[in-house]
């Protein structure tokens, strides 16, 4: 079931969320949408879409919209607005059809769907999910780290008192 908060319009991110992620598109107008799609990402893939990241290649493809979403809800989030200044949709339009069909590099840390249309957006290629994913391995990493500090410590300190009471 999808979240209809208003009508996209062109040039508008659309973030369809397919459950332990989420795959974006760029809305074209007459309901269709450009997206950047490996070969496992499809609207029924279900957990196969998160083979994706075994792919090195993905498929510049329009779609109608709710072909794309399938079954899963999604969203219109431009989500960087409040960061960056949208190109001109004729823009934003001209350069997604001109990727129509082109199979392009892909990678899920720097060139993956949202990369993809993000960068058709703002004319900068970012990717929040995988921005939050390194922020999440960077702070338990911390925390294993500190968590380290904290146990060696303890154990110093303990054992600097049990030779104490050796030497006594």
């Amino acid at each position: 079931m999808a979240k209809y908060e208003k009508k996209p319009e062109p040039g508008d991110l659309i973030e369809i969320f397919r459950g332990l992620y989420q795959h974006w598109a760029i809305y074209v107008g007459e309901g269709y949408v450009i997206h950047l799609a490996p070969p496992s990402e499809h609207a029924h893939a279900g957990a196969n879409s998160m083979m994706s990241v075994l792919h090195e290649r993905a498929r510049v493809k329009k779609e109608e919209l709710y072909e794309v979403v399938g079954n899963n809800d999604y969203c219109i989030n431009n989500l960087l607005d409040n960061k960056y200044k949208p190109r001109p949709v004729w823009m934003i339009l001209r350069d997604a059809h001109s990727y129509l069909g082109k199979e392009l590099p892909y990678s899920v840390f720097t060139s993956n769907c949202e990369h993809f249309v993000t960068e058709l957006r703002y004319g900068k290629p970012e990717s929040r999910q995988v921005r939050g994913a390194v922020e999440t391995v960077a702070a338990a990493a911390g925390a294993g780290i500190g968590l380290g500090i904290i146990a060696y410590a303890i154990s110093t300190f303990f054992g600097s008192k049990d030779k104490e009471k050796e030497t006594q």
